[in-house]
């Protein structure tokens, strides 16, 4: 669903959003807000990695000439990586965790997008616009920064409605009750 959601987005609304502003930044703020709530959900090594092949297909089927999308690709694989070198009950065990891991790991993935976009898909004077190559990546990165942001707030806002994933939330929620009900089983003075 990830996947789904994050090609068609990509290919019906970037485009247009390129087209109006010239800025790589609507395509990183799907890309890494669809990428960090997954990594939330799933918490396995490999799934994002699936997601970034999935919503490649996705979006080559619904816009076959958009091959930039690669560099997307190449960076669900680089997001994957960082996360499951960090270990996902780190990058979500606290707010300032998941706020702090989403917005460095969507950064750095969105800037080996934008390196790897303007290094094979750019033309030269598109670039010469935004300095270079590694101006590109800086403009991707700072839609990673915001698609990190937008990803980790959506998180929060999950974790704020109890919604559970994997039954983590559901044996965090029972230890929860039961010294609850510890608190209200204690002997009254009066």
């Amino acid at each position: 669903m990830c996947a789904a959601l994050w090609g068609v987005l990509n290919s019906i609304f970037s485009p247009i959003v390129f087209s109006i502003t010239h800025l790589p930044l609507l395509c990183d703020l799907i890309g890494f807000t669809v990428l960090t709530v997954a990594a939330w959900w799933i918490r396995k090594t490999g799934a994002i990695t699936a997601i970034g092949l999935i919503a490649t297909i996705i979006n080559f089927t619904l816009n076959p000439q958009a091959l930039t999308f690669l560099g997307f690709t190449a960076a669900a694989f680089v997001f994957d990586l960082i996360s499951s070198i960090v270990g996902f009950n780190v990058f979500f065990k606290k707010a300032a965790n998941t706020i702090t891991m989403a917005i460095v790991i969507s950064t750095l993935s969105a800037a080996v997008a934008g390196f790897i976009i303007g290094s094979f898909f750019m033309a030269g004077p598109a670039l010469s616009l935004w300095g270079g190559v590694a101006g590109w990546a800086g403009l991707h990165a700072v839609g990673g920064v915001i698609g990190g942001t937008i990803g980790a707030t959506l998180v929060a806002a999950l974790n704020s409605r109890k919604i559970t994933i994997n039954s983590q939330m559901i044996h965090e929620q029972k230890k929860s009750l039961s010294s609850d009900d510890s608190v209200n089983e204690s002997p009254s003075i009066f």
